[in-house]
Protein backbone atom coordinates (compact mmCIF):
# COMPACT_ATOMS: atom_id res chain seq x y z
CA UNK A 1 0.00 0.00 0.00
CA UNK A 2 1.59 3.26 -0.93
CA UNK A 3 2.38 6.28 1.53
CA UNK A 4 -0.44 8.00 0.06
CA UNK A 5 -3.04 5.70 0.56
CA UNK A 6 -2.08 5.15 3.94
CA UNK A 7 -2.48 8.40 4.86
CA UNK A 8 -6.18 8.69 3.30
CA UNK A 9 -7.32 5.88 5.22
CA UNK A 10 -6.14 7.03 8.47
CA UNK A 11 -7.67 10.61 7.74
CA UNK A 12 -10.86 9.26 6.72
CA UNK A 13 -10.68 6.60 9.59
CA UNK A 14 -10.67 9.45 11.96
CA UNK A 15 -13.22 11.14 10.32
CA UNK A 16 -15.46 8.00 10.15
CA UNK A 17 -14.94 7.90 14.20
CA UNK A 18 -15.59 11.59 15.07
CA UNK A 19 -19.65 10.94 12.68
CA UNK A 20 -19.96 8.34 15.13
CA UNK A 21 -19.98 10.38 18.46
CA UNK A 22 -16.41 9.27 19.56
CA UNK A 23 -14.37 12.22 21.57
CA UNK A 24 -12.06 14.09 19.52
CA UNK A 25 -8.79 12.96 21.35
CA UNK A 26 -10.13 9.94 21.71
CA UNK A 27 -10.73 9.04 17.66
CA UNK A 28 -7.41 11.22 17.10
CA UNK A 29 -5.26 9.10 19.29
CA UNK A 30 -6.71 5.59 18.41
CA UNK A 31 -5.80 6.13 14.51
CA UNK A 32 -2.69 7.51 15.78
CA UNK A 33 -1.39 4.40 17.75
CA UNK A 34 -3.13 2.09 15.66
CA UNK A 35 -1.49 3.55 12.67
CA UNK A 36 1.94 3.78 14.05
CA UNK A 37 2.21 -0.06 15.26
CA UNK A 38 0.34 -1.62 12.15
CA UNK A 39 3.45 0.20 10.26
CA UNK A 40 6.80 0.12 12.77
CA UNK A 41 5.39 -2.90 14.79
CA UNK A 42 5.39 -2.47 18.43
CA UNK A 43 7.92 -0.14 18.77
CA UNK A 44 5.89 2.33 16.85
CA UNK A 45 4.11 2.59 20.44
CA UNK A 46 6.91 5.27 21.28
CA UNK A 47 5.66 7.53 19.50
CA UNK A 48 2.73 8.09 21.93
CA UNK A 49 5.00 7.87 24.41
CA UNK A 50 7.29 10.36 22.83
CA UNK A 51 4.44 12.82 22.39
CA UNK A 52 3.38 12.81 26.47
CA UNK A 53 7.14 13.26 26.87
CA UNK A 54 6.86 16.35 24.32
CA UNK A 55 3.83 17.64 25.85
CA UNK A 56 4.82 17.33 30.03
CA UNK A 57 8.36 18.85 29.59
CA UNK A 58 6.66 22.19 27.25
CA UNK A 59 6.79 24.79 29.96
CA UNK A 60 4.44 27.20 28.75
CA UNK A 61 1.42 25.02 29.26
CA UNK A 62 1.80 25.91 32.72
CA UNK A 63 0.09 28.97 31.14
CA UNK A 64 -2.76 27.29 30.49
CA UNK A 65 -4.29 26.43 33.84
CA UNK A 66 -3.19 29.50 34.92
CA UNK A 67 -6.16 31.78 33.22
CA UNK A 68 -8.61 29.35 33.20
CA UNK A 69 -8.50 30.10 37.15
CA UNK A 70 -8.01 33.65 36.80
CA UNK A 71 -11.18 33.72 34.15
CA UNK A 72 -13.75 31.71 35.94
CA UNK A 73 -12.26 33.56 39.50
CA UNK A 74 -13.46 36.80 37.80
CA UNK A 75 -16.55 35.58 36.71
CA UNK A 76 -17.87 33.65 39.11
CA UNK A 77 -17.21 36.48 42.01
CA UNK A 78 -19.16 38.45 39.44
CA UNK A 79 -16.69 41.21 38.68
CA UNK A 80 -17.85 41.52 35.35
CA UNK A 81 -21.48 43.02 36.80
CA UNK A 82 -19.60 46.26 37.62
CA UNK A 83 -17.64 46.37 34.47
CA UNK A 84 -20.63 46.38 32.81
CA UNK A 85 -22.51 48.77 34.99
CA UNK A 86 -19.83 51.11 34.25
CA UNK A 87 -20.35 50.86 30.89
CA UNK A 88 -24.17 51.23 31.14
CA UNK A 89 -23.71 54.86 33.14
CA UNK A 90 -20.92 56.35 31.46
CA UNK A 91 -21.83 54.96 27.56
CA UNK A 92 -25.80 55.61 27.73
CA UNK A 93 -25.79 59.00 25.61
CA UNK A 94 -23.85 57.31 22.66
CA UNK A 95 -26.23 56.09 20.28
CA UNK A 96 -25.58 52.36 20.66
CA UNK A 97 -24.21 53.04 23.69
CA UNK A 98 -25.08 49.88 25.56
CA UNK A 99 -24.05 47.97 22.91
CA UNK A 100 -20.75 49.26 22.16
CA UNK A 101 -20.15 49.10 25.94
CA UNK A 102 -21.18 45.44 25.73
CA UNK A 103 -18.12 45.01 22.81
CA UNK A 104 -15.84 46.77 25.44
CA UNK A 105 -16.82 44.45 27.89
CA UNK A 106 -16.30 41.24 25.93
CA UNK A 107 -12.18 42.42 25.04
CA UNK A 108 -11.96 43.01 28.32
CA UNK A 109 -13.06 39.62 29.57
CA UNK A 110 -11.30 37.96 26.44
CA UNK A 111 -8.12 39.53 27.92
CA UNK A 112 -8.43 37.45 31.41
CA UNK A 113 -9.96 34.50 30.53
CA UNK A 114 -8.75 33.22 26.75
CA UNK A 115 -12.16 31.10 26.06
CA UNK A 116 -15.11 32.22 24.07
CA UNK A 117 -17.60 30.46 26.20
CA UNK A 118 -16.54 32.68 29.25
CA UNK A 119 -17.50 35.80 27.36
CA UNK A 120 -20.77 34.51 26.21
CA UNK A 121 -22.12 33.24 29.47
CA UNK A 122 -21.50 36.88 30.74
CA UNK A 123 -22.80 38.80 27.98
CA UNK A 124 -26.28 36.15 27.89
CA UNK A 125 -26.86 36.41 31.34
CA UNK A 126 -26.02 40.02 32.09
CA UNK A 127 -25.78 42.10 29.14
CA UNK A 128 -28.50 40.62 27.14
CA UNK A 129 -31.38 40.83 29.59
CA UNK A 130 -30.60 44.21 29.98
CA UNK A 131 -30.06 45.45 26.82
CA UNK A 132 -33.37 43.95 25.78
CA UNK A 133 -34.78 45.83 28.63
CA UNK A 134 -33.69 48.61 27.13
CA UNK A 135 -35.58 48.43 24.21
CA UNK A 136 -32.58 47.48 21.67
CA UNK A 137 -33.37 45.36 18.75
CA UNK A 138 -32.95 41.92 19.57
CA UNK A 139 -31.42 40.79 16.38
CA UNK A 140 -28.41 43.46 16.94
CA UNK A 141 -27.73 42.56 20.66
CA UNK A 142 -27.82 38.70 19.89
CA UNK A 143 -25.70 39.36 17.54
CA UNK A 144 -23.24 41.42 19.46
CA UNK A 145 -23.12 39.09 22.29
CA UNK A 146 -22.08 36.50 19.59
CA UNK A 147 -19.75 38.58 17.49
CA UNK A 148 -17.71 39.84 21.04
CA UNK A 149 -17.71 36.48 23.14
CA UNK A 150 -15.94 35.11 19.59
CA UNK A 151 -12.86 37.34 20.86
CA UNK A 152 -11.92 35.40 23.62
CA UNK A 153 -9.65 32.78 21.14
CA UNK A 154 -7.73 36.01 19.87
CA UNK A 155 -6.93 38.30 21.96
CA UNK A 156 -4.07 37.35 24.53
CA UNK A 157 -4.33 34.95 26.74
CA UNK A 158 -6.56 32.86 24.02
CA UNK A 159 -6.35 29.06 25.04
CA UNK A 160 -6.77 28.50 21.48
CA UNK A 161 -3.58 29.87 20.45
CA UNK A 162 -1.71 27.94 22.76
CA UNK A 163 -3.00 24.44 21.20
CA UNK A 164 -1.62 26.01 17.90
CA UNK A 165 1.99 26.94 19.47
CA UNK A 166 2.16 23.37 20.63
CA UNK A 167 1.18 21.91 17.56
CA UNK A 168 3.25 24.28 15.52
CA UNK A 169 5.98 24.41 17.61
CA UNK A 170 5.72 27.97 17.84
CA UNK A 171 6.40 30.11 20.91
CA UNK A 172 2.70 31.18 22.39
CA UNK A 173 3.96 34.63 23.79
CA UNK A 174 4.65 35.92 20.28
CA UNK A 175 1.28 34.28 18.93
CA UNK A 176 -0.34 36.12 21.94
CA UNK A 177 1.39 39.37 21.43
CA UNK A 178 0.35 38.93 17.18
CA UNK A 179 -3.32 38.55 18.64
CA UNK A 180 -3.45 41.88 20.20
CA UNK A 181 -3.86 43.92 16.80
CA UNK A 182 -6.03 42.11 15.10
CA UNK A 183 -8.38 41.45 18.25
CA UNK A 184 -8.56 45.22 19.05
CA UNK A 185 -8.98 45.66 14.71
CA UNK A 186 -11.93 43.37 15.19
CA UNK A 187 -13.37 45.04 18.36
CA UNK A 188 -12.86 48.37 16.55
CA UNK A 189 -14.69 46.97 13.03
CA UNK A 190 -17.75 45.51 15.27
CA UNK A 191 -18.09 49.16 17.49
CA UNK A 192 -17.80 50.92 14.27
CA UNK A 193 -20.73 48.96 12.62
CA UNK A 194 -23.02 49.31 16.02
CA UNK A 195 -22.49 52.93 15.60
CA UNK A 196 -22.94 53.71 12.42
CA UNK A 197 -26.35 51.08 12.78
CA UNK A 198 -27.47 53.12 15.40
CA UNK A 199 -27.19 56.18 13.74
CA UNK A 200 -28.60 55.76 10.67
CA UNK A 201 -31.69 53.72 12.76
CA UNK A 202 -31.51 55.04 16.48
CA UNK A 203 -34.49 52.29 16.95
CA UNK A 204 -32.08 49.85 17.15
CA UNK A 205 -29.77 51.23 19.72
CA UNK A 206 -31.60 54.13 21.90
CA UNK A 207 -29.55 56.20 24.13
CA UNK A 208 -30.68 56.47 27.84
CA UNK A 209 -33.04 59.01 28.60
CA UNK A 210 -31.84 62.17 30.60
CA UNK A 211 -33.62 61.62 33.55
CA UNK A 212 -32.59 58.20 33.93
CA UNK A 213 -28.90 59.15 33.96
CA UNK A 214 -29.49 62.44 35.79
CA UNK A 215 -31.03 60.37 38.64
CA UNK A 216 -27.38 58.60 38.94
CA UNK A 217 -25.55 60.42 41.55
CA UNK A 218 -22.09 61.53 40.65
CA UNK A 219 -20.46 59.80 43.92
CA UNK A 220 -22.25 56.33 42.71
CA UNK A 221 -20.81 57.46 39.17
CA UNK A 222 -17.11 57.68 40.00
CA UNK A 223 -17.87 54.57 42.72
CA UNK A 224 -19.05 52.76 38.99
CA UNK A 225 -15.58 53.83 37.07
CA UNK A 226 -13.46 53.05 39.74
CA UNK A 227 -15.50 49.18 40.44
CA UNK A 228 -15.02 48.84 36.63
CA UNK A 229 -11.64 49.98 35.98
CA UNK A 230 -10.58 46.64 38.60
CA UNK A 231 -10.40 44.03 35.99
CA UNK A 232 -8.61 46.37 33.76
CA UNK A 233 -5.96 46.88 36.60
CA UNK A 234 -5.77 42.60 36.93
CA UNK A 235 -4.95 41.98 32.55
CA UNK A 236 -2.27 45.68 33.10
CA UNK A 237 -0.18 44.06 36.19
CA UNK A 238 -0.41 40.71 34.33
CA UNK A 239 0.79 41.81 30.88
CA UNK A 240 2.69 45.19 31.45
CA UNK A 241 5.69 42.45 33.19
CA UNK A 242 5.52 40.59 30.73
CA UNK A 243 5.65 43.51 27.43
CA UNK A 244 8.42 45.05 28.89
CA UNK A 245 10.77 42.01 29.88
CA UNK A 246 10.30 42.13 33.82
CA UNK A 247 8.63 38.41 33.99
CA UNK A 248 8.41 35.20 31.77
CA UNK A 249 5.18 34.42 30.32
CA UNK A 250 4.34 31.41 33.22
CA UNK A 251 5.00 33.86 35.85
CA UNK A 252 2.36 36.02 34.30
CA UNK A 253 0.09 33.67 34.11
CA UNK A 254 0.47 33.19 37.82
CA UNK A 255 0.64 37.25 38.67
CA UNK A 256 -3.00 37.06 36.58
CA UNK A 257 -4.18 34.42 38.71
CA UNK A 258 -2.88 35.59 42.45
CA UNK A 259 -4.43 39.32 40.88
CA UNK A 260 -8.15 37.96 40.61
CA UNK A 261 -7.77 35.82 43.58
CA UNK A 262 -6.94 38.78 45.14
CA UNK A 263 -9.39 41.50 43.56
CA UNK A 264 -12.15 38.96 44.58
CA UNK A 265 -11.21 38.77 48.23
CA UNK A 266 -11.27 42.65 48.07
CA UNK A 267 -14.97 42.93 46.86
CA UNK A 268 -15.66 40.26 49.53
CA UNK A 269 -16.50 37.75 46.68
CA UNK A 270 -14.14 34.76 46.95
CA UNK A 271 -16.26 32.24 48.55
CA UNK A 272 -15.68 29.05 49.19
CA UNK A 273 -18.49 27.78 46.78
CA UNK A 274 -16.52 30.68 44.01
CA UNK A 275 -13.28 28.41 44.84
CA UNK A 276 -14.37 25.07 44.28
CA UNK A 277 -16.23 25.92 40.72
CA UNK A 278 -12.84 27.56 39.79
CA UNK A 279 -10.86 25.16 40.38
CA UNK A 280 -12.93 22.28 39.32
CA UNK A 281 -13.42 23.85 35.56
CA UNK A 282 -9.97 24.46 35.43
CA UNK A 283 -9.06 20.89 36.05
CA UNK A 284 -11.39 19.33 33.55
CA UNK A 285 -10.86 21.77 30.47
CA UNK A 286 -6.99 21.86 31.18
CA UNK A 287 -6.82 17.91 31.16
CA UNK A 288 -9.14 18.06 27.80
CA UNK A 289 -6.94 20.27 26.06
CA UNK A 290 -3.83 18.55 27.11
CA UNK A 291 -5.25 15.00 26.06
CA UNK A 292 -6.46 16.86 22.47
CA UNK A 293 -2.58 18.40 22.16
CA UNK A 294 -1.61 14.49 23.07
CA UNK A 295 -3.44 13.06 20.55
CA UNK A 296 -2.67 15.43 17.88
CA UNK A 297 0.89 15.53 18.14
CA UNK A 298 0.82 11.36 17.68
CA UNK A 299 -1.04 11.59 14.90
CA UNK A 300 0.91 14.23 13.49
CA UNK A 301 4.57 12.11 14.12
CA UNK A 302 2.30 9.85 12.18
CA UNK A 303 2.10 12.07 9.20
CA UNK A 304 5.50 13.51 9.12
CA UNK A 305 6.91 9.92 9.35
CA UNK A 306 4.85 8.96 6.01
CA UNK A 307 5.73 11.90 4.39
CA UNK A 308 1.73 12.83 3.72
CA UNK A 309 2.91 16.20 3.58
CA UNK A 310 5.33 16.23 0.81
CA UNK A 311 2.74 14.21 -1.03
CA UNK A 312 0.06 17.01 -0.65
CA UNK A 313 2.53 19.85 -1.41
CA UNK A 314 3.09 18.41 -4.42
CA UNK A 315 -0.27 17.68 -5.39
CA UNK A 316 -1.27 21.22 -4.75
CA UNK A 317 1.58 22.86 -6.29
CA UNK A 318 2.67 20.58 -9.39
CA UNK A 319 -0.15 18.74 -10.32
CA UNK A 320 -2.74 21.90 -9.39
CA UNK A 321 -0.29 24.33 -10.57
CA UNK A 322 -1.80 26.28 -7.74
CA UNK A 323 0.04 29.36 -7.02
CA UNK A 324 0.82 29.84 -2.63
CA UNK A 325 -1.66 32.51 -1.83
CA UNK A 326 -4.21 30.14 -3.86
CA UNK A 327 -3.33 27.33 -1.93
CA UNK A 328 -3.62 29.46 1.48
CA UNK A 329 -6.76 30.39 0.47
CA UNK A 330 -8.07 27.09 -0.28
CA UNK A 331 -6.98 25.99 3.78
CA UNK A 332 -9.10 28.74 4.71
CA UNK A 333 -12.46 28.25 2.94
CA UNK A 334 -11.90 24.39 4.60
CA UNK A 335 -11.89 25.99 7.74
CA UNK A 336 -14.87 27.68 7.37
CA UNK A 337 -16.82 24.68 5.90
CA UNK A 338 -15.11 22.28 8.52
CA UNK A 339 -17.04 24.80 11.31
CA UNK A 340 -20.05 24.76 10.47
CA UNK A 341 -19.52 21.28 12.34
CA UNK A 342 -16.61 20.91 14.36
CA UNK A 343 -15.31 23.46 17.15
CA UNK A 344 -12.02 25.27 16.67
CA UNK A 345 -10.02 22.47 18.69
CA UNK A 346 -11.30 19.90 16.41
CA UNK A 347 -10.48 21.50 13.30
CA UNK A 348 -6.89 22.23 14.29
CA UNK A 349 -5.93 18.80 15.82
CA UNK A 350 -7.45 17.20 12.50
CA UNK A 351 -5.68 19.11 9.54
CA UNK A 352 -2.73 20.74 11.67
CA UNK A 353 -0.80 17.74 10.53
CA UNK A 354 -1.05 18.69 7.08
CA UNK A 355 -1.47 22.12 7.03
CA UNK A 356 1.26 23.72 9.25
CA UNK A 357 4.06 22.02 7.80
CA UNK A 358 2.90 22.71 4.10
CA UNK A 359 2.08 26.84 5.52
CA UNK A 360 6.06 26.43 6.30
CA UNK A 361 7.33 24.46 3.20
CA UNK A 362 4.98 27.75 1.06
CA UNK A 363 7.22 30.15 2.51
CA UNK A 364 4.72 31.57 5.18
CA UNK A 365 5.02 32.91 8.67
CA UNK A 366 3.66 29.96 11.37
CA UNK A 367 2.89 33.02 13.54
CA UNK A 368 0.94 34.80 11.07
CA UNK A 369 -0.94 32.26 10.09
CA UNK A 370 -1.92 31.34 13.24
CA UNK A 371 -3.87 34.60 13.81
CA UNK A 372 -5.50 33.69 10.26
CA UNK A 373 -6.67 30.33 11.51
CA UNK A 374 -7.76 32.03 14.64
CA UNK A 375 -10.15 34.38 12.70
CA UNK A 376 -10.93 31.90 10.59
CA UNK A 377 -12.07 30.25 13.58
CA UNK A 378 -14.07 33.03 14.84
CA UNK A 379 -15.69 32.78 12.10
CA UNK A 380 -17.07 29.04 11.38
CA UNK A 381 -17.48 29.69 15.42
CA UNK A 382 -20.85 32.03 13.94
CA UNK A 383 -21.63 29.98 10.80
CA UNK A 384 -24.90 27.55 10.59
CA UNK A 385 -26.04 25.34 10.55
CA UNK A 386 -23.46 24.11 13.67
CA UNK A 387 -21.71 27.03 14.43
CA UNK A 388 -20.53 26.90 18.33
CA UNK A 389 -21.53 29.66 19.22
CA UNK A 390 -25.29 29.62 17.89
CA UNK A 391 -25.89 27.02 20.10
CA UNK A 392 -24.93 28.26 23.23
CA UNK A 393 -26.51 31.25 22.17
CA UNK A 394 -29.58 28.98 21.95
CA UNK A 395 -29.12 27.88 25.20
CA UNK A 396 -28.25 30.55 27.48
CA UNK A 397 -30.79 33.47 25.08
CA UNK A 398 -34.29 33.90 26.69
CA UNK A 399 -37.60 31.76 24.91
CA UNK A 400 -38.43 35.40 23.09
CA UNK A 401 -35.37 35.26 21.17
CA UNK A 402 -35.41 31.94 18.33
CA UNK A 403 -33.30 30.16 16.74
CA UNK A 404 -34.36 32.10 13.84
CA UNK A 405 -33.19 35.49 15.31
CA UNK A 406 -29.86 33.79 16.30
CA UNK A 407 -29.07 32.66 12.41
CA UNK A 408 -30.28 36.08 10.99
CA UNK A 409 -28.27 38.14 13.95
CA UNK A 410 -25.06 37.24 12.92
CA UNK A 411 -25.33 37.80 9.18
CA UNK A 412 -23.66 40.86 9.22
CA UNK A 413 -21.12 40.40 11.93
CA UNK A 414 -19.65 37.48 10.08
CA UNK A 415 -19.43 39.94 7.24
CA UNK A 416 -17.51 42.38 9.40
CA UNK A 417 -15.35 39.06 10.55
CA UNK A 418 -14.49 38.04 7.12
CA UNK A 419 -13.15 42.13 6.27
CA UNK A 420 -10.99 41.68 9.30
CA UNK A 421 -9.58 38.83 8.05
CA UNK A 422 -9.00 39.61 4.25
CA UNK A 423 -7.04 43.07 6.18
CA UNK A 424 -5.01 40.95 8.51
CA UNK A 425 -4.21 38.57 5.07
CA UNK A 426 -3.11 41.67 3.06
CA UNK A 427 -1.56 43.41 6.06
CA UNK A 428 0.28 40.50 7.39
CA UNK A 429 2.41 43.23 9.49
CA UNK A 430 -1.00 44.07 11.37
CA UNK A 431 -0.25 40.78 13.28
CA UNK A 432 3.74 40.77 13.23
CA UNK A 433 4.86 44.45 14.10
CA UNK A 434 4.21 43.75 18.48
CA UNK A 435 5.71 40.00 18.45
CA UNK A 436 8.75 41.54 16.38
CA UNK A 437 9.12 44.96 18.24
CA UNK A 438 8.80 42.72 21.90
CA UNK A 439 11.58 40.67 21.24
CA UNK A 440 13.97 42.58 19.15
CA UNK A 441 14.01 45.28 22.31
Amino acid sequence: MSYDLIAILMFSTMMLMMATGQRVFGAIGFVAVLASVLLWGVGGSDLGFSAAMKLMKWYPLLTLPMFIFMGYVLSESRLADDLYRMFHVWMGKIPGGLAIGTIALMVIISAMNGLSVAGMAIGATIALPELLKRNYDKLMVTGVIQAGSSLGILVPPSVVLVLYAMIARQPVSQLWLAGVFPGLLMAALFIAYIWIRCRISPELGPVLPEDELDAIPRAEKIRLLQAGILPLGIFVTMMVPFVMGYTSLVESSVVGALASVFAAVIKGRFTREVFEVATRETLAISCMFMWIILAALAFGAVFDGLGAVKSIEGFFVDRLGLSAWEILLLMQLSYLIMGTFLDDTAMLVIVAPLYVPLVRALGFDLIWYGVLYTITCQIAYMTPPFGYNLFLMRAMAPKEITIHDIYRSIIPFVGVMILALVIVTAFPEIALWLPHHVYQR
